[in-house]
């Protein structure tokens, strides 16, 4: 590894360690497992079913192009795990605690991340008055994965991409729904 890479994964694991240290508070520790469990599933299931329930057929339109996108992103995220193998940081680093148990061994991706992103950019496609919801929560979603000692800062900052790229080309194959 030369010195920039190691600098690199040096700061990383800084941040890492940082952004670990504020789930030794109880309460935060409290907020952030319950947005990654959340996170886990429940909550966009939840919303799926409320937009069918309150919003009828388009509801249910809504909720399969939600489930379609969810589908492509748990097969895409879980080939890149088993493709990069990347340790999670309470593995690789002893001073980093896990706060929460892991759903699979590997950190890359975070699949929380991915999902929370994609999923809020084509709910927001259809019901962009959910914003105020939707952003913060996939936002929590994401920080929740670093504090709780399951990813790097890399981890989530490649789901974001992955999940904004995958809900583009989700809405792009969906004449008539567009987040412009």
């Amino acid at each position: 590894m030369n010195d920039r890479t190691r600098r690199l994964v040096d700061r990383e694991q800084g941040w890492c360690l940082a952004a670990n240290r504020w789930g030794a508070r109880a309460a935060v520790r409290a907020y952030f497992r319950a947005v990654s469990r959340l996170g886990d599933g429940a909550f966009w299931y939840a919303l799926m079913a409320a937009l069918v329930l309150f919003d009828g057929w388009r509801g249910l339109s809504a909720s399969a192009h939600l489930a379609a996108t969810g589908l492509v992103a748990l097969l895409l995220y879980r080939r890149l795990k088993r493709w990069t193998r990347r340790p999670r940081p309470f593995a690789a680093d002893g001073r980093i605690r896990a706060w929460i148990a892991p759903l699979d061994e590997f950190s890359f991706p975070s699949g929380h991340t991915l999902h929370a992103v994609a999923f809020t950019l084509v709910a927001l496609a259809h019901y962009p008055a959910l914003a105020p919801l939707l952003v913060p929560f996939a936002a929590s979603v994401a920080v929740s994965r670093v504090v709780l000692g399951l990813h790097y800062p890399s981890d989530v900052l490649a789901a974001t991409a992955i999940g904004i790229t995958l809900a583009s080309l989700s809405l792009w194959l969906i004449p008539g729904v567009t987040l412009l």
